[in-house]
């Protein structure tokens, strides 16, 4: 199970997308293949992790900042926003 699969379990991540009018499809973690193939990191139960969460909608891209806390034993992700910013307008 892959970190966005975890954090779509979560009704606040869920209300996230939702205010952005993001859907789940449209959705990156940066650099998710590098936070799970960690060595140091594979090695423990508990995951707090500075990451950016791209997702784009009909107004652009956007990057959430914040804070991955991810409980891998019970399969739990929940993501603490610090702040975003809009980086990509459509062009016509």
């Amino acid at each position: 199970m892959n970190i966005k699969e975890l954090l779509l379990n979560g009704q606040s991540f869920l209300a996230l997308l939702k205010e952005f009018a993001i859907e789940a499809k449209d959705v990156i973690i940066q650099d998710e293949n590098v936070l799970l193939t960690d060595q140091n990191l594979a090695q423990r139960e508990i995951l707090k992790q500075s990451i950016c969460i791209e997702g784009k909608n009909e107004s652009g891209i956007f990057n959430f900042f914040g804070t991955l806390h991810c409980n891998l034993l019970n399969k739990l992700a929940v993501f603490e926003m610090q702040g975003f910013e809009r980086v990509g307008l459509p062009t016509n």
